[in-house]
């Protein structure tokens, strides 16, 4: 802070007197900042919607391949699961039976079966990827 008691030494400068050509400088850079600001706005709100309808196209492909993928695992399981059923209940009956030999190739089966994954048949990703890309793709349940 200050001293109160020290005394400042120096000039009074005479105030400046303005022209009407400030008046008219100061008023241009007025102009020139706010045209600019609206320049800047128009430029940000058309990106903007630029992104927006970029969100909207994408959001629909995210939901059209989630439709697509929950539909193809229903389908894969359900397969899988009928199978499976199909597959424990031969196994209990070479159970019932004694049959060792049906029982050793039905457990194979079972174990086959669950080692292989419903994505796995489903194929190469990156075609999966270019065909969720192509609009003009027709799925095939």
């Amino acid at each position: 802070m200050a001293d109160p008691m020290k005394v400042h030494v120096g000039q009074v400068l005479p105030p400046k007197i303005l022209t009407p050509l400030d008046g008219f400088a100061a008023l241009n850079q007025i102009v020139d900042a706010v045209h600019d600001c609206i320049n800047v706005h128009a430029v940000e709100k058309t990106k903007q919607t630029r992104i927006a309808a970029y969100e909207t196209v994408e959001v629909g492909r995210i939901k059209a391949a989630e439709s697509i993928l929950r539909q193809y695992f229903e389908q894969s399981f359900a397969e899988r699961r009928a199978v499976f059923n199909e597959m424990f209940d031969r196994l209990d009956a070479a159970l019932d039976k004694g049959d060792s030999q049906a029982v050793s190739s039905v457990l194979t089966g079972i174990v086959d079966i669950a080692k292989s994954s419903p994505i796995a048949n489903a194929g190469d990703l990156s075609q999966i990827r270019a065909a969720l890309d192509d609009p003009d793709h027709e799925w095939e349940l």
